[in-house]
């Protein structure tokens, strides 16, 4: 059979996706738990969009890589967690080719554009607290759009690259995905081919995008954090200290998480492991992105602030908009 013919023959192929199949005794409590998560982190991301859109006073660009990442989390979700729905719902685990290749196509991308996008959203932050003289003309609106696209462009063409590769792999017959989407590893463990280059490419990206956008990340937040100690107010210095350190936490779960997944040996005891860091980057990170990074900002919480009523008059406090 030609090339040709056997990529057209995969193109019918269905995989089968076995991670959660015998959780029938806790089947509500999970469906229950991943409704809740996607609908918070549906409403969140899509509250921060709309206040900032909303409110002129956040046009600035902190919240235009917010608004970013927000349309990230979104779209991420919105490939994986539907469709784990859908298997624990109707109990059909069963993905057609070209679905389980769209699903790992925006993994690979929504992952690799989040590394990135994490770094400019550290240097932005870098520059506001270290140089804040110069912020306006550093983060001018053409860098901004720069930090921006470039981790977009990066990551989708990082993807295509991937379903390139492990769409021309053969698989076996079982055709049994041990995993709750499409993901990388698991569709290399399903494969009968010689897939070393693809893990090869996995190891030498993780390796240079990955640790690499990391440390920018860790090296930003180290001279925030030392400028930040620099502070001679007690209670400013605690209120940033507290925002970073929030913001780093986040970070740490998402880049700490994946990395450990896609960096990390293959051997028979790491694939429970692997199914217990991907929850935390694919469902809890972009559930508590919003919150951390928006949600408990002051001004955003000035934007939502509810008008009080009072004798049935509705009393809207006005207070003065400090500048930006």
């Amino acid at each position: 059979m030609t090339r040709k013919k056997l990529h057209l023959t995969q193109l019918s192929i269905n995989f089968y996706l076995l991670t959660f199949s015998g959780l029938q005794n806790f089947s509500y409590v999970f469906i229950l738990t991943i409704v809740l998560m996607y609908l918070l982190c549906m409403i969140g991301n899509l509250i921060l969009i709309a206040v900032v859109w909303a409110a002129p006073r956040l046009h600035t660009p902190m919240y235009f890589f917010l608004c970013n990442l927000s349309t990230l989390d979104m779209a991420y979700v919105s490939t994986i967690l539907p469709k784990l729905l859908d298997s624990q719902i109707s109990g059909k685990n069963t993905i057609s080719f070209t679905s389980c290749f769209t699903q790992l196509f925006m993994s690979v991308a929504c992952m690799a554009t989040e590394f990135l996008l994490l770094s400019s959203m550290a240097f932005d932050r870098y520059v506001a607290i270290c140089v804040p003289l110069n912020y306006s003309t550093i983060m001018n609106k053409k860098i901004c759009i720069v930090l921006s696209l470039t981790p977009w462009t990066i990551g989708s063409l990082n993807s295509l690259l991937y379903v390139f590769l492990i769409s021309h792999l053969s698989f076996c017959k079982s055709r049994d995905i041990i995993h709750f989407y499409c993901d990388m590893k698991a569709l290399l463990r399903a494969s009968c081919s010689d897939n070393r280059h693809v893990n090869i490419a996995i190891l030498s990206e993780g390796f240079t995008l990955g640790f690499l956008a990391f440390g920018m990340i860790l090296i930003s937040y180290v001279f925030i954090i030392s400028a930040i100690l620099k502070i001679k107010t007690s209670a400013k210095r605690l209120k940033i200290f507290s925002s970073c350190s929030s913001h780093l936490t986040v970070v740490l779960l998402f880049c700490g998480s994946s990395l450990s997944v896609y960096m990390n040996p293959e051997s028979k005891s790491s694939t429970k492991q692997d199914l217990i860091l991907s929850l935390l980057y694919v469902a809890v990170v972009p559930v508590l992105n919003p919150l951390v990074y928006s949600l408990r900002n002051k001004d955003v919480l000035d934007v939502l602030r509810i008008p009080k009523f009072t004798s049935g008059r509705c009393l809207v406090i006005v207070k003065p908009i400090k500048g930006i």
